[in-house]
């Protein structure tokens, strides 16, 4: 750009400070979507802590290449929207997906996951992931599982020995 307006630098530092914040960027294309199709997306997203945006495909090329995205330049091709994830990038994938299913219009691209570049392929297997609840909650039962186990051999010795003691006196009185 050799001699941008101040709007367009404005909204190539927008998209550049987003991409650097955000822990996950997906590439999708909305040819063809409604615009309640659109919001019931972004609402979905808002709620696993992502931002479905628009941006004009040069503008998004400039700040990815500034951000040092490089891989998302080639994604970047006809109607194309940003979903920027700041919290749980499985999460986000998983409501990009479901919304995928539900309206074919609504296409994964790919994107990228820290400095890694992502296939549509990649986004797919991520959100085939467990979500960190899920996995949070796995790691706490494998603790639990072993200390489970020895608490209750540690009560059986002294239940059986009560059991023993019992059956000794029962047998004693008759």
């Amino acid at each position: 750009m050799d001699n941008p307006r101040t709007e367009k630098v404005a909204i190539v530092e927008e998209i550049t400070s987003k991409l650097t914040a955000s822990s996950a960027v997906f590439v999708t294309e909305y040819r063809g979507m409604t615009v309640g199709a659109l919001a019931t997306l972004r609402g979905s997203l808002r709620q696993t802590g992502a931002e479905h945006k628009v941006y004009k495909n040069t503008l998004a090329r400039f700040a990815a290449e500034q951000a040092g995205v490089e891989g998302l330049t080639e994604l970047l091709v006809g109607p194309t929207a940003l979903t920027f994830v700041t919290g749980d990038a499985v999460a986000a994938a998983k409501a990009l997906r479901d919304a995928a299913r539900t309206n074919p219009l609504l296409v994964l691209k790919g994107g990228a996951l820290g400095a890694n570049t992502l296939s549509a392929a990649d986004v797919t297997a991520l959100a085939e992931l467990p979500s960190r609840e899920e996995l949070l909650a796995r790691f706490a039962g494998a603790l639990e599982a072993p200390l489970v186990k020895t608490a209750g051999l540690l009560q059986a010795l002294p239940r059986n020995f009560a059991y023993g003691l019992a059956a000794l006196i029962d047998k004693q009185a008759a």
